[in-house]
Formats: structure tokens, sequence, C-alpha cells
């Protein structure tokens, strides 16, 4: 499978960003209104400045209390990104999310951001396609 599947099967209202400059207070506000776990720092929603999971704010409120909330998302956030393209595999997504330890990877396409998958949406995928499989060798066997 595909990301491109992955991205066409995805409901929502496609990547969360924020500006930047907003304060990591407002990111997490954000991501606890939406119920998501990263948001992309962007200044237009398609540039890519870099990501902010809520790992990332609860790791630095642990080590430096929680006046961090008024810093901008600039200081928190991830700006080496990983990313993934529309005709990448399932596989090889999930391969750099292990490797790297991250849930939450930006689908580019060139230098214009297109989606944001999470490790849960790949997971989704693999166990759809696994069901198919299984269902098409349970024909296969019983002669369907």
């Amino acid at each position: 499978m595909l990301v491109q599947q992955i991205l066409k099967d995805k409901t929502g209202d496609g990547v969360v960003s924020v500006a930047p400059g907003s304060s990591v207070g407002d990111a997490a506000k954000l991501l606890s209104s939406r119920r998501i776990g990263a948001v992309v720092i962007s200044p237009d929603g398609k540039a890519m400045n870099g990501i902010l999971s809520e790992r990332d704010i609860v790791r630095t409120i642990g080590a430096n209390g929680p006046g961090c909330l008024a810093d901008p998302v600039e200081t928190l956030m991830t700006s080496r990104i990983i990313s993934a393209t529309r005709n990448e595999t399932v596989d090889s997504v999930l391969a750099k999310m292990t490797e790297g330890r991250f849930r939450h990877m930006p689908v580019m396409d060139g230098d214009e951001m297109i989606g944001l998958i999470s490790i849960g949406d790949v997971v989704k995928a693999q166990l759809a396609e696994l069901s198919m499989e299984k269902e098409a060798l349970e024909g296969m066997i019983k002669g369907f």
C-alpha cells in the first residue's frame, strides 16, 4: 500500500498548523481541542518550518516547568523533518518512524506539504491490507 492511499482514506480538515511565533501554550490548546498529537509550524499551511508534538511539550514542561508555555513554538519544534512522498510504501514509512522514534510524518510533494500521517494511520492501513489478504486467501481455500 502507498502513502497516497492513506491520504485518500483520511478524514478531517487536513493538516493542522500554527504560524511561526505562536506560543507553545496556544499550540497545546489546539492539540487538546482537536485531539491530535502534533501540529505543523508553517507560515502558510504548505511550507513547513517544523513540527511540534505533545511529547515535545510534555518533555519540556517536565524538564523546565510550565513557563515554557509562553515560549514561541520555534523553541521546541523539531526542525529537521523526515518526510514521505505520496508514492512511498507503508512499510518504508513505518521503518522511518520506528527508526526515528517519531509518530507523525509530513507528506511532501516537492517543497509543498500535502498531508500529515500518524503511526496510527499507517497501522490502520496495514491492518486493512492484512484483512483483505486474509479474506482473499480464505476465499481461495473455500473455492469462492
